[in-house]
């Protein structure tokens, strides 16, 4: 599969795990999802990549405060399906990149990338994101 390098907005497939699964000791995603890459940084001082990713769900969000809806414009573009979908900002995982719970994109088995959202949607992301930001539960993915 091929590995990109991670970019603020690429949407990948990956084995996520729930904060809540995670603290009740689950390590591995059970279900793999698509998931917005919101912070990448490029060399963490020990030469690793390190990648922070917020799931996308169709589960509306129990805090509307916590999540940005992605646009039915933007999923169709991205291959996902016509359900309603929320990009969850205050339930992140994070990981040295690649990590090992990239996993292929339904129907393209030689990619782990849906691709990137459009720059207007990402602002929005972003600001939601920093204003979240004291709230934001972070599961890493390493340890």
């Amino acid at each position: 599969m091929e590995i990109p390098t991670p970019k603020v907005g690429l949407v990948i497939s990956y084995a996520y795990v729930w904060r809540q699964d995670y603290v009740a000791g689950q390590r591995e995603g059970v279900k793999d999802r698509p998931c917005v890459i919101v912070l990448a940084i490029a060399d963490d001082g020990q030469g690793r990549q390190i990648v922070t990713v917020a799931p996308i769900t169709h589960l509306p969000p129990s805090d509307p405060a916590g999540a940005v809806e992605v646009w039915p414009r933007t999923k169709e573009r991205l291959g996902l399906d016509g359900e309603r979908s929320w990009a969850i900002l205050d339930d992140l995982n994070v990981f040295t990149w690649p990590g090992y719970d990239l996993r292929p994109v339904p129907g393209r088995p030689g990619s782990c990338v849906y691709g990137l959202l459009p720059a207007g949607f990402m602002r929005g992301l972003q600001q939601a994101f920093v204003a979240r930001f004291r709230y934001l539960r972070r599961s890493d993915r390493d340890a």
